[in-house]
């Protein structure tokens, strides 16, 4: 399976999020700038993000996105399904959508076999919430970004 620039970038933008920022909103700018990403590419990511009911955005000056949840409630697979929809190793395992028709549909034992690594894919990023992430980047010595918005100097 290969992930797509949107999980990818969703995923390390609700981290950021959640790392860098904990209740208060981000600015898409800021999460670009920490992130390698595209602002546009952020905005559209966050659509459906947004959509799926992992993020709330916040319009204005003290404005931006947070989270939807708390962090120990949103799992890497939630992200994951928000961006591409199903996490199917092959096409003909999608039992919504079968966009290819497959003539060994029912025969075929290696369709069992990317079944059952699909579920067990799901099931291993269904156990990994963006708390573990924060977790693993703080142990990774990650530099939290607080946000200059709210700093003030007398």
């Amino acid at each position: 399976m290969k992930l797509s620039t949107k999980s990818r970038y969703g995923l390390r933008a609700i981290f950021d999020i959640a790392y860098n920022a904990g209740n208060l909103p981000a600015q898409v700018q800021d999460i670009s700038r920490r992130q390698g990403v595209s602002p546009r590419y952020l905005e559209q990511i966050f659509q459906g993000l947004k959509r799926a009911g992992l993020l709330k955005s916040k319009r204005g000056p003290q404005g931006g996105y947070c989270l939807a949840k708390k962090p120990e409630e949103i799992t890497v697979a939630d992200v994951l399904l928000a961006t591409e929809r199903d996490m199917n190793l092959v096409e003909c395992t999608n039992k919504r959508k079968k966009k290819v028709e497959c003539g060994f549909d029912g025969t075929c034992v290696t369709q069992e076999l990317w079944c059952e690594a699909s579920s067990r894919l799901v099931e291993y990023f269904s156990a990994i919430t963006v708390k573990d992430l924060c977790d693993r980047g703080q142990s990774m010595g990650i530099k939290r970004e607080q946000d200059h918005r709210f700093m003030y100097f007398i």
